[in-house]
C-alpha cells in the first residue's frame, strides 16, 4: 500500500510573513507557486548583465513616472507571489515599505530567460495573465527575443508579439515611451 502525503501549502500572506520573519536565507532565491515555495534556477552571466540594463534603461525612462523594482517579491494572487526579474511599479510614496506590490501595483513586469523560457511560459506567464498583470515581457535570450504580452485574459493575453534585434517596443505602461529591443539583449 503506498503511502500519500499532502503537502502544506502556503498563501501569499504566509509567505510573506515569513520572509519578513527571516525564516529563509537572504541569498535563496525562492517564489511561491501554486501555493509551494520553490527554488529559482540560478542567475548566469547574460541574465544578470540583461537584468542590469532594465533597470538602468527603466530607470532613465520612466523618471518620476514609475519605481524600477528588481528581483523582489509581488504578490499576485492568492497562492502566487514570484520574484520578476523587473517591475515597473505605480509610484508610491513609501515605496512599498508597508506592504508587499501586487499585481495591481505593476505597470510592467519582465521575466528574463537564459534557460528557463519554456517554464516562464506554461508555468508563469498563465499565472500572470490570471493574477491581472497588465503587461508582461519575456525577454528571451536563447531566441534573441523579447515576447510582449498585454491585455490578460484567465489565462492567457489577448495580445502577444514578438520583438527582434532591430526593432522597437512601444512600453504600454509609460505613454510615449519606447524601447530598442537590442538595447535589453546587447
Amino acid at each position: 500500500m503506498a503511502i500519500q502525503l499532502t503537502p502544506r501549502r502556503f498563501t501569499a500572506a504566509e509567505y510573506t510573513q515569513m520572509i519578513e520573519a527571516g525564516v529563509f536565507g537572504q541569498d535563496e532565491r525562492l517564489e511561491l507557486i501554486d501555493g509551494e515555495i520553490v527554488e529559482m534556477s540560478p542567475i548566469g552571466d547574460r541574465h544578470a548583465a540583461c537584468v542590469r540594463r532594465l533597470n538602468e534603461l527603466l530607470g532613465q525612462l520612466c523618471v518620476g513616472r514609475g519605481i524600477v523594482d528588481v528581483q523582489n517579491p509581488i504578490v499576485v494572487g492568492a497562492e502566487y507571489a514570484p520574484q520578476p526579474d523587473v517591475a515597473l511599479l505605480r509610484p508610491r510614496a513609501d515605496y512599498y515599505a508597508s506592504q508587499t506590490p501586487t499585481a495591481v501595483d505593476c505597470m510592467l513586469v519582465i521575466e528574463v530567460a537564459d534557460s528557463s523560457a519554456e517554464f516562464e511560459r506554461q508555468i508563469k506567464m498563465p499565472r500572470y495573465a490570471r493574477g491581472g498583470v497588465a503587461e508582461l515581457w519575456l525577454v528571451d535570450l536563447e531566441r534573441d527575443v523579447v515576447v510582449v504580452y498585454q491585455n490578460p485574459t484567465c489565462d492567457s493575453y489577448q495580445r502577444v508579439q514578438v520583438f527582434h534585434s532591430g526593432e522597437t517596443i512601444a512600453l504600454g505602461a509609460a505613454e510615449g515611451t519606447y524601447v530598442q529591443v537590442q538595447s535589453i539583449l546587447s
